[in-house]
């Protein structure tokens, strides 16, 4: 198609756009836990939520492709990103008239319909990408999928602006690849799906499509979405408490998306040397321990590194697994695909998000209540938290932290601004926590270096377990070289040309 580089522009900026939106996200939850009040795993919860609209979507709209066509869907896909970014707005009101609970509810559904959106698009992007350049799957969505880790980038940057603007504007900066991709898509004609031009039937996309090679992509798949994006959910604030900097774990971030970026644009040169399913095995162990080294890391120069292994590892994962998708099932791109999208959001956001911030609840309030069993009856979340089968635990208040953490500063100064006001029924939440602190505040200099640590070692203990994820793809990574033959190769000459030419083409 001749608008085929448009049409590659506008995917690009889908991803942009949801990766702004999860960066800034993620580098809200410090604020978003001293202001609300939230356990680690509430914010699990909420960043998992996103996730997990992400993966549901993605499979709906991926079935829905070959009837509605890749326009329709993205022109929804829009209107949801606009409809999120509204909700934002009300977060903070909700939460002064009506408690933590329901400023839960909005951040949650605000997040999920973020993700219904970016689903939608990863629904129509990627078998867009494989149909349009038909001959170089695997290097294009690469390309595609760099744009994930520039909005990354993007979105870190744009975190480096909170305490000065609004976390709501911060977070709704994402609409500008939004319009940007919507102005696209509305302009541009697209191409039909295979079966639309009737070059296969619905039926028989699925059937090409049972077969163990299929499901072991499926489980790889899913453990990719929980060490890839339920990790990211995570990393800017693991990093920086490691660092005690939110400043340096946001650089971290930043650095880490950046290498990505460059990365993805040379997957097919690295392909046709060594295979995708290669490629595959060399990223899941170095992701393996990439993890491993952030979890024992204790200074500047050696948590870049880590990162830099870390990055390395998790560059090529998500897109060269769709890549052999294409490769393998060619006419159940988009059915195939949509599984895979399917199965690799819904356990970063059922698994990852919720189940990394569980581990680090779990950790944290087991070595608090070893060490300061005192400390933590007064530091202990309200309510109880469960992650699937795992024993429910009481994890650390995170507005309990954060006022030890700056000796009851930001608390004081919000009750000031609130002035005459306080005993207002909007500032509900804020008054209960300003009443927890009169109470407590003659023992914050022996419960402030406590839950610090305590909080430090949940982080540690919670990313070294989830090295263990990447180590378990490099397992299925093996099965799938040494069980199963490789296709046959129709593009052996244009993929010599990628190799010499690398990322110029596009």
């Amino acid at each position: 198609m001749e608008n085929r580089k448009k049409l590659l522009t506008a995917g690009f900026l889908t991803l942009i756009a949801a990766g702004i939106g999860f960066a800034v996200r993620a580098g809200l939850l410090d604020i978003w836990s001293k202001q609300y009040g939230f356990t680690m795993t509430e914010l699990g919860q909420i960043t998992g939520g996103g996730l997990l609209g992400f993966g549901l979507v993605i499979l709906f709209a991926g079935l829905l492709v070959d009837f509605v066509g890749y326009k329709t869907l993205l022109v929804i896909a829009m209107a949801c990103h606009l409809i999120s970014a509204v909700m934002l707005f009300s977060a903070t009101p909700v939460f002064n008239a009506a408690g933590k609970d329901a400023v839960y509810n909005i951040l949650f559904w605000s997040a999920f319909i973020f993700a219904v959106g970016n689903g939608i698009c990863e629904a129509v992007i990627n078998p867009l990408t494989a149909a349009i350049y038909p001959e170089q799957k695997t290097h294009y969505l690469n390309i595609l999928h760099a744009g994930w880790p520039a909005g990354l980038v993007l979105g870190g940057l744009i975190v480096f602006l909170k305490g000065s603007v609004g976390w709501e504007l911060l977070l709704a900066t994402y609409l500008i690849p939004v319009a940007m991709y919507g102005f696209i898509s509305v302009k541009e004609t697209f191409p039909q799906t295979d079966a639309q031009q009737g070059t296969i039937s619905y039926g028989g996309m699925f059937a090409n499509l049972i077969g163990p090679f299929f499901v072991i992509l499926l489980l790889a798949h899913a453990c990719v979405g929980y060490v890839e994006l339920g990790t990211d959910s995570w990393i800017n604030k693991i990093t920086g408490g490691i660092l005690n900097s939110a400043f340096l774990g946001t650089a971290l971030f930043i650095y880490t998306s950046l290498l990505m970026t460059g990365l993805r644009f040379f997957a097919g040169p690295i392909v046709h040397k060594i295979s995708s399913l290669g490629l595959l095995l060399i990223s899941a162990c170095i992701g393996a321990c990439g993890l491993y080294l952030i979890s024992i890391g204790d200074s500047v120069p050696f948590m870049f590194f880590a990162a830099t292994v870390y990055a390395l590892g998790k560059t090529f994962l998500w897109p060269t697994m769709l890549g052999v998708v294409g490769e393998r099932f060619p006419q159940s791109a988009t059915v195939a695909m949509a599984l895979m999208g399917f199965i690799g959001m819904t356990s970063a956001g059922l698994l990852g998000g919720p189940g990394i911030g569980y581990k680090q609840d779990y950790f944290a309030s087991q070595y608090i209540q070893e060490n300061a069993p005192e400390t933590f009856a007064r530091v202990k979340a309200p309510n109880e938290n469960k992650f699937l089968v795992f024993p429910a635990i009481t994890g650390i208040d995170g507005a309990k932290a954060g006022m030890l953490a700056d000796n009851g500063e930001s608390i004081t100064s919000d009750v000031e601004i609130a002035g005459d006001r306080i005993s207002e029924e909007e500032f509900k939440g804020l008054r209960a926590q300003m009443e927890w602190w009169q109470a407590n505040k003659e023992y914050a200099s022996v419960d402030a270096a406590p839950v610090a640590e305590a909080t430090l070692y949940g982080s540690r203990m919670a990313i070294r377990v989830t090295a263990l994820v990447p180590a378990t793809m490099a397992v299925l990574y093996l099965i799938l070289l040494f069980g199963f033959k490789a296709p046959k190769h129709v593009d052996t000459e244009e993929a010599e040309e990628i190799a010499q030419t690398g990322p110029a083409e596009y």
